[in-house]
């Protein structure tokens, strides 16, 4: 018979915010864990695997960072939790290895390279509640011993607790006796703008919390996720330990010489230890300048989400710069990481690679408030973005890198930054649109010239709604083969009309009879379509292009124009609604101007602007100032992205 799980004692608000500042420690000593796990696994046949073997390590990779994200949801979800009640976020914790005492005896947290003994140790971590595992023996714990809060005291104390669903059964159970005893009203005084939801970070499972009952939803995604809901765990992050373990024994039961990860070091540091022989030191000279590299990016990442929390209503455009400026420094750390890890560690180590140690900051507390914050978050990605030209110079695979740090620096709105040995200007915002812009041409362009107007056709944007056919059949002539554009079979106005009835912008008009130009609406909208793309009509500049007021974008990962929809949803089981539940949100206080949509490499569509964003009969689902839209076709939370994209390995420039 399994020994009974000890119990969480938590009688005060004080003991509350003690264990969720525990919790949160927890998510991110399993997050960093995880993702050193996922970097450490080699590139592919570059670093000499096999084709099915590299196939088989980036589905493993991708497994692991899944993981590593709904972590971070976990870790936002935490920090929600102690706001709801009053308190701050909670991103601190020591740097590894973790000294004991700091987390139940049972619980070891180490950076360690992807084995058997990794998985082995990962699956003990997420194990459900009541599950009898013992933890591998590569991850030694230290000697046995107890952590226990005694009835009445006053001061909170660390608590022992089986597992991690463990823990947060007893926080939540704590919140139903706090709420019970003070008022529910009373627990959950902090104030809702101060926390991150899911319309600015699309991390699955996220949400704000107000009361008791969304209290309980945010803990029981924590725990459903990590052990998998009752009679439906396939998705948990335990069974896909466990799937990942099944395949490499598979794939070790073919080849036992099968090695697919780099010889990385276990708990590296960056720092000179007491005794070299206990710590490997990462002291060769290009991996300790791309640990230093990496660090410092994981650091500000953490400074960013920091400025993210707290802000009050009002403040909605600096919560969404900092949360964005997380978002995209920890999207350059990982191509950081995965270099560092096929670099070698030291010369008193042969045989042994680096890998990123997760150092912390002394303090990352919150900025105050003012003129100084920004420029302080400014001028150090300016400081990152130099040393990662010298670290990754041109010609090197990763000297991407810097550009896309300044564009980070930029967002800070400092026009300029001037730091040791650099200055960084700022470039100036990209014009909007004007009304008498066309698109660039291209190899599909056909121009059909009239006495008033000249209509340009991009074939390529066309997804043959077939508006211009049916509505002015002389000016379009369906079926016929060379010419088929005659613009002066109508009035000019026909012909201005049934281009703006074009959702997908294949058709745009010039005049000539000194009429105006197509205006840019009054109100940025993008429609979705039931079981299709989106349609957006705004002044959109995609890709740093200008395309026009009106766009039609694929959203079912399957078009072979991408960004755009080519009608491939048509040929595909794809089904996204166009009618999704409506999303809290504030009016807009400015409705038009500049769209940007930046499709991110294999992910979504990040897009910057006001903008509307309405079910396929008009009704508004939220209301936005950037968003991050799914375009693999797999979001749970269409329409905009959970990071799916990840798991099932969508590839688009």
């Amino acid at each position: 018979m399994a020994e009974a799980e000890p119990k969480i004692r938590i009688e005060t608000r004080e003991e509350l915010v003690y264990l969720l500042a525990e919790a949160a420690a927890i998510e991110h000593n399993l997050l960093d864990c995880y993702l050193y796990a996922a970097w450490s696994l080699k590139r592919g046949e570059r670093d000499g695997l096999t084709a099915e073997q590299a196939e088989a390590v980036t589905r493993w990779r991708r497994a692991i960072v899944s993981v590593a994200i709904e972590e971070m949801c976990h870790l936002t979800l935490a920090s929600n939790l102690a706001i709801s009640i009053g308190a701050g976020p909670h991103l601190s914790r020591p740097n590894f290895p973790i000294p004991a005492g700091y987390h139940p005896s049972g619980l070891v947290a180490e950076l360690a390279r992807f084995s058997h003994a990794v998985l082995d140790h990962f699956i003990f971590l997420e194990r459900p509640e009541g599950k009898e595992l013992t933890d591998s023996s590569e991850f030694v714990h230290p000697a046995d011993y107890h952590r226990t809060q005694p009835k009445g005291r006053l001061m909170p104390s660390a608590q022992d607790y089986g597992t991690v669903g463990h823990l947060y059964r007893g926080i939540r159970h704590g919140f139903v006796v706090l709420a019970h005893h003070i008022g529910e009203e009373a627990l959950f005084c902090g104030d809702v703008a101060a926390q991150i939801g899911p319309d600015l970070a699309s991390l699955p499972g996220l949400m704000i919390v107000t009361d008791l009952k969304s209290a309980e939803e945010a803990i029981e995604t924590i725990i459903e996720q990590g052990e998998g809901a009752p009679g439906h765990s396939e998705n948990s992050h335990y069974n896909r330990f466990v799937k990942v373990r099944q395949e490499y024994n598979d794939f070790l039961a073919a080849d036992p010489a099968f090695e697919p990860a780099f010889p990385v070091a276990h708990n590296p540091v960056m720092r000179r230890p007491f005794d070299e022989r206990e710590r490997v030191f990462i002291d060769a000279p290009e991996a300790a300048k791309v640990l230093d590299l990496a660090n410092s990016m994981y650091g500000h990442m953490l400074r960013c989400l920091v400025q993210a929390f707290g802000r009050r209503a009002g403040e909605e455009d600096d919560k969404r710069l900092f949360v964005d400026s997380a978002i995209e420094l920890m999207e350059l750390l990982q191509p950081v990481g995965r270099h560092l890890a096929s670099l070698p560690a030291s010369k008193s180590h042969a045989g042994v690679n680096a890998g990123v140690t997760f150092t912390m900051l002394r303090d990352i507390a919150k900025l105050p408030p003012g003129p100084g914050e920004k420029r302080m978050m400014a001028e150090r990605v300016v400081e990152i973005a130099k040393h990662a030209r010298y670290v990754f110079p041109s010609g090197h695979e990763l000297a991407g890198i810097a550009e896309k740090l300044d564009k980070i620096a930029s967002g800070f709105g400092i026009a300029t930054v001037r730091i040791v040995g650099h200055e960084h200007v700022s470039p100036p915002p990209k014009p909007t649109p004007q009304a008498d812009d066309l698109p660039s041409g291209g190899d599909d362009l056909e121009i059909a010239e009239g006495r008033d107007a000249t209509i340009h056709f991009h074939g390529k944007r066309c997804i043959h709604a077939r508006f211009c056919v049916l509505g002015t059949p002389t000016v379009f002539k369906a079926n016929t083969p060379g010419e088929w554009i005659f613009p002066d079979t109508q009035p000019v106005e026909a012909v201005v009309r049934i281009a703006y009835n074009c959702p997908s912008g294949a058709i745009q008009y010039e005049r000539n009879d000194g009429g105006p130009p197509e205006a840019p609406p009054q109100v940025n909208v993008a429609y979705l379509r039931e079981n299709g793309p989106y349609a957006f009509r705004a002044p959109l500049t995609v890709a740093g292009v200008n395309i026009g007021f009106r766009a039609t974008l694929c959203r079912c990962g399957a078009s072979k124009n991408k960004p755009f929809c080519d009608g491939s949803h048509n040929t595909l089981p794809f089904k996204a609604t166009g009618e999704p539940d409506t999303r809290q949100s504030q009016p807009l206080k400015v409705r038009d101007g500049p769209v940007d949509i930046s499709p991110e490499k294999n992910g979504p569509l990040v897009v910057t602007g006001n903008l509307e964003i309405c079910s396929g009969t008009g009704r508004t689902i939220d209301r936005v100032g950037r968003a991050r839209l799914c375009r693999c076709g797999g979001s749970r939370t269409k329409p905009f992205c959970d990071n799916t994209h990840l798991k099932i390995g969508f590839q688009a420039d």
